[in-house]
This record gives structure tokens, C-alpha cells and sequence, in this order.
């Protein structure tokens, strides 16, 4: 498992629901929750480690010595309230950063790793985390709520990451789209 970047096709995949979660899906959550730190991330979807899951993990200290892991099973956002602007990067746009703006506080419904339903009103960067990975599982990236403006400033980074992509799928070490959409079927047969 690892790390897929920009413009990997599982990135615009949008997630199916969670129906059964084994002792395999766990060992998935840890190798996320792994990964995340060896990145020095707060948060990270399934959709970015090649999974069609509706899933992600966040430890807004990035460290599994601090802070709390959560992790959120078929999340729902709901009831934003207010705006605020703030910085945001993306583990699988490595070195990219934007200004984006999103509700200040929000509501999400959850299920736990254990299967609990949570409810839970979030502010402050936690719902900035909780919304950046509910949209990665729409297949939104935060690039797509960059202003206009925003989106120009960070073309040249973006196109940079097709080019990688592209040389590395034309080398072998990318399936094709056809190869990633057959896997992330059989994914979803098993979990969804």
C-alpha cells in the first residue's frame, strides 16, 4: 500500500459505503494511519492509498504518540455554518498548497472502526480535516475549490504531477485506467 498522487485515476473515484468491516479492513486502517505519519499528514482517505472505500483516518497531531485516531466510516457532513479561509495541502499533491474556503463548523455522522454510529459538531481545523477527506471520497481534490486565481497560481505544480504520472504509467509502474477501474471493482464486491 501507498500513496497514489495526483492525477491517479482512484483519486476522482467516488467512494461506495462501507456494509462489513473484518480484520482485514482494520489491518487497511493501520497501514493508512502508517502511512499518514510517515508523510507527517492530519488526515487520509482511502481513495488516496488506491481503495474505493468510504473511509478515512485523522490524527490532527501526526503522531501516533499524540493526539487521537479517528477514523471515519461512511461519513456524512452536514449543517455548515459560517466561512473560513485557511491553507490546505494534500498528501497526494505533495508540496502544493492553496487558500481554500469552507464552513467553519459543520455536523458529521459516522460510523467508528468498531462499528459504532458517532454524531459529532466539529469546528476549527478538525472540520477542515473532516471536509478535505469527505471530499477526497467524492473524488474532490482541494484544488477544485481554489479560486479561479488559485487555480492558475498552482497550474504549473499540477501539470509537473501529470507529466510524473504520465512518464510512469508509460514505464509500468501505473496500471492502466481499465486494470485501476477492474480493481476497485472487486474492492467494492468485497466491502460494499
Amino acid at each position: 500500500m501507498h500513496i497514489v498522487n495526483y492525477p491517479h485515476p482512484t483519486l476522482r473515484h467516488k467512494s461506495k459505503a462501507i456494509r462489513r468491516v473484518d480484520a482485514e479492513l482494520k489491518k487497511i486502517v493501520r497501514q493508512m494511519f502508517e502511512l499518514m505519519y510517515e508523510a507527517n499528514g492530519l488526515g487520509l482517505a482511502a481513495n488516496q492509498v488506491d481503495l474505493p472505500l468510504r473511509m478515512f483516518v485523522v490524527n490532527l497531531e501526526s503522531d501516533p504518540a499524540q493526539g487521537d485516531e479517528m477514523v471515519f466510516i461512511n461519513p456524512v457532513v452536514s449543517m455548515p455554518k459560517g466561512t473560513e479561509e485557511a491553507e490546505e495541502g494534500c498528501l497526494s499533491l505533495p508540496g502544493l498548497y492553496g487558500q481554500v474556503t469552507r464552513p467553519e463548523r459543520i455536523n458529521v455522522t459516522s460510523y467508528s472502526i468498531n462499528g459504532d454510529e458517532f454524531v459529532a459538531e466539529l469546528d476549527g481545523l478538525l472540520a477542515r480535516v473532516v471536509q478535505h477527506e469527505t471530499d477526497h471520497l467524492d473524488g474532490i481534490l482541494f484544488t477544485d475549490r481554489l479560486t479561479e486565481t488559485g487555480k492558475l497560481q498552482v497550474r504549473p505544480e499540477m501539470e509537473k504531477f501529470e507529466r510524473e504520472f504520465a512518464y510512469d504509467r508509460e514505464h509500468g509502474t501505473i496500471p492502466s485506467d481499465k486494470e485501476v477501474a477492474r480493481r476497485l471493482v472487486e474492492m467494492e464486491q468485497r466491502y460494499c
